[in-house]
C-alpha cells in the first residue's frame, strides 16, 4: 500500500455508516480521509449566516464561492473549517441537516465543491473518499468503489442516537434527504454498475472495515500484477 496510488470511493445514505466506516478504514489503511459531506454542510452554514433564501441558486452560489474552506484529512482528527474557524460542531445541526440537500442541490455549488474535492484526492497518495457522488462523479477512476446500505430502521436508529431524536422522527428526515438526494438533477445520489454494494444492517463496525480492507488489498494486488 506504501508505494500504490489508492482511492477508494465510499457512497450511501444517511445513516449506512459512511463516516464511522471510512474514517476507521483510512486509519487502517494508512491514508487520507475526506468528508464530503462536511463541505456541503459548511457551505450550507455559510449560506444560513448570511441570511440567503435556498430558493436563490445565484446568492447561494454567490456565497459558496466566497467561503473559505478548509479540510483536514487526517482520519485520527477530521476537521473542517469555514472562514478561519473551526465548525464541525457547527455544522451537524438540526438547522443545517434540514437544510443541506437543498444547498447542495445547486449545480454551480457541486461543480465548485467537486473541483476541490479532486483536488485534496490528487494531492493524496492513498485516500478513502465518503459522500453521495464519489464513485459516480468525483472518482470515478478509484481503485475501489463502494456503496454502502442498510435498512431504513437500522440507519434510523443509528441516527437517533447520535443527535438523541427520536427515531420516528429521523426516519421521516432521513426519507427526506434519500429522496431529495436521489431525484435531484445533478449527481444525483446513486449506485455505480461497479461499485461493491455492502449491506451493514446485521454488521458491526469491525466487521464491515476487515472487510472494506480486503477488498483493498484484493484490488491493489490485482493491479500491481
Amino acid at each position: 500500500m506504501e508505494s500504490l496510488r489508492c482511492v477508494v470511493a465510499v457512497d450511501g445514505p444517511a445513516g449506512s455508516g459512511k463516516s464511522t466506516v471510512s474514517r476507521l478504514l483510512a486509519s487502517a489503511l494508512a491514508a487520507a480521509y475526506l468528508d464530503t459531506g462536511a463541505m456541503y454542510r459548511a457551505v450550507t452554514l455559510a449560506v444560513l449566516r448570511a441570511g440567503v433564501d435556498l430558493a436563490d441558486p445565484e446568492g447561494v452560489t454567490k456565497v459558496a464561492h466566497e467561503a473559505s474552506l478548509t479540510c483536514g484529512t487526517d482520519p485520527l482528527a477530521p476537521s473542517i473549517q469555514l472562514d478561519g474557524d473551526d465548525v464541525a460542531q457547527a455544522i451537524r445541526t438540526a438547522e443545517v441537516t434540514s437544510a443541506v440537500s437543498a444547498v447542495s442541490a445547486v449545480p454551480a455549488v457541486r461543480q465548485l465543491l467537486v473541483a476541490r474535492q479532486r483536488q485534496i484526492i490528487e494531492e493524496a497518495r492513498a485516500i478513502v473518499v465518503e459522500g453521495r457522488d464519489i464513485g459516480a462523479v468525483v472518482a470515478p477512476e478509484a481503485q475501489l468503489k463502494v456503496f454502502l446500505t442498510a435498512s431504513a430502521e437500522e440507519r434510523a436508529r443509528r441516527r437517533s442516537g447520535e443527535n438523541s431524536v427520536a427515531a420516528d422522527l429521523t426516519a421521516a428526515d432521513l426519507a427526506r434527504r434519500d429522496r431529495l438526494d436521489s431525484t435531484r438533477a445533478v449527481d444525483p445520489l446513486r449506485r455505480t454498475d461497479d461499485a461493491v454494494e455492502l449491506d451493514t444492517t446485521a454488521m458491526d463496525i469491525d466487521t464491515v472495515v476487515a472487510t472494506l480492507r480486503e477488498l483493498v488489498t484484493t484490488r491493489l494486488r490485482s493491479s500491481a500484477q
